[in-house]
């Protein structure tokens, strides 16, 4: 029996990099940042949910739920993703970046046979050289395990994963696929390598 997936979209954050402008709407070659990493995807996954704190309306344009983090005060990724545990009853969930329109397209495939060869819990992307903590695929079980990790004060992904069986998924031969965007410069260099 293959497994049910469904995906997040994480796009909850305050872009401070970004002069505050909401990344996943921040245009790329004439669509909205997040439809790039939408069309990267959807033919992966079942369902996508939106992670969005602002801007809820035009995030549910794009035809996808859009969920808030549960917990108030922009709290990071892990917000989202204990929000989108929450509301999924797949056997995995997909979590992404708004802001990484070169996502894989092998991405699902490859991250779930990783976990399945090393029976593991959590799978990290890498591009060969860094790992991608908010590039995974893991089971919505483990939401039990993020919520309290997240209410006693810690905020980083990758210290959050380490303590569990997780697997890192290597896509060193797609090394720009998780090239995202901060700022306006990063968004232009961006624009010209899709283009060429």
């Amino acid at each position: 029996m293959s497994s049910q997936i469904d995906a997040v979209i994480l796009a909850g954050g305050m872009a401070r990099r970004m002069g505050g402008d909401d990344k996943g709407l921040v245009e790329l070659n004439g669509e909205a940042m997040i439809k790039h990493t939408i069309d990267r995807i959807k033919p992966q996954v079942k369902e996508i949910l939106i992670n969005a704190n602002r801007n809820q309306t035009r995030y549910a344009e794009f035809g996808f739920k859009v969920i808030s983090d549960e917990h108030s005060g922009f709290l990071g990724p892990l917000a989202g993703m204990i929000t989108a545990m929450g509301q999924t009853d797949a056997d995995y969930l997909l979590v992404v970046p708004c802001d990484c329109p070169l996502l894989p397209l092998d991405l699902v495939p490859r991250m779930l046979a990783a976990i399945e060869a090393e029976k593991a819990e959590i799978a990290v992307a890498s591009d060969g050289e860094y790992e991608q903590p908010v590039v995974l695929l893991l089971k919505p079980s483990l939401r039990d395990s993020m919520k309290a990790f997240l209410e006693a004060g810690e905020r980083k992904v990758d210290f959050w994963y380490i303590k569990h069986h997780f697997v890192v998924a290597s896509f060193a031969d797609q090394p720009n696929a998780f090239v995202n965007v901060n700022t306006p410069e990063q968004k232009q260099r961006l624009a010209i390598k899709i283009t060429q």
